[in-house]
């Protein structure tokens, strides 16, 4: 029996990754099953885009290493976006970056700024790869559970002053997973003030950025006043576009943190 280090031991369980295995065994008995799990849609990924991969997948440039800081022609197709969808203007090569899927930033990113004796605000139920980096680079994951009462949203003002005061990174997720939660303007600001006075990372996980009702357009955490000092908004094409084995997303805002 080969020992587990004391960071694996911490390390939560990810309910997602067995919901698969389990969906699978269920229809074998011939129920039809309806997974409410990982939010994979079954539509289809947009033509154009299908098209265009047979197009180049002949190409032999596309099978040796890949450009490490991300194609150019993508991050210019990231900035476009952004100021298209939002109106924000981005630098490609100094406040973007390609991902592999937006869970790889969002997960790797305490390894850039949390360590031991830090903390990070978590909203509760959440994405598990926000706990799962925080607890691997070492730091605290502090959940904070999203209530009705609070619009589900996290109570800034109520976190511990001891854990606010060791607060390395602000995770937000609106439109939010599981709730559907939308954060007003004057929360968002809120959070960027927080993140501002205490030297904090605003993650703002925004893959459901398209998927909205009634009219409503979900804002990017980008958009309002001093967000480029603290903010990094994570972008995926998983949801929005029906490609979650795709694995591409990315990172837009401060450029030292994209750095």
């Amino acid at each position: 029996m080969h020992p587990t280090s004391e960071r694996y031991r911490q390390l939560p369980g990810y309910p997602l990754a067995g919901i698969r295995e389990l969906r699978r065994q269920i229809e074998e008995t011939g129920v039809d099953v309806i997974d409410l799990g990982s939010g994979d849609a079954e539509l289809d990924p947009p033509p154009a885009v299908v098209a265009r991969l047979r197009e180049v997948a002949g190409d032999r440039s596309h099978s040796r290493y890949p450009y490490q800081s991300g194609l150019p022609a993508f991050r210019e197709a990231i900035t476009c976006w952004m100021a298209r969808r939002f109106g924000v203007d981005v630098d490609p090569w100094k406040e973007v970056l390609p991902l592999i899927g937006s869970k790889e930033g969002l997960a790797h990113l305490p390894f850039a700024f949390v360590g031991p004796g830090h903390s990070a605000i978590i909203p509760d139920p959440g994405y598990r790869a926000y706990v799962g980096g925080v607890t691997l680079a070492g730091g605290n994951p502090h959940l904070v559970q999203l209530k009705a009462s609070n619009e589900f949203l996290i109570p800034l003002d109520s976190v511990p002053s001891e854990v606010s005061a060791r607060t390395r990174i602000l995770y937000l997720n609106y439109p939010n997973n599981p709730t559907t939660a939308v954060a007003s303007d004057e929360y968002y600001q809120e959070a960027i003030q927080f993140c501002q006075e205490r030297g904090a990372v605003l993650a703002h996980d925004h893959a459901y950025s398209e998927i909205a009702f009634d009219g409503y357009r979900p804002r990017s955490v980008l958009e309002f006043d001093g967000a480029k000092s603290v903010a990094l908004e994570f972008h995926s094409v998983s949801k929005t576009y029906n490609m979650t084995g795709w694995r591409l997303g990315w990172a837009v805002g401060n450029r030292e943190l994209i750095s």
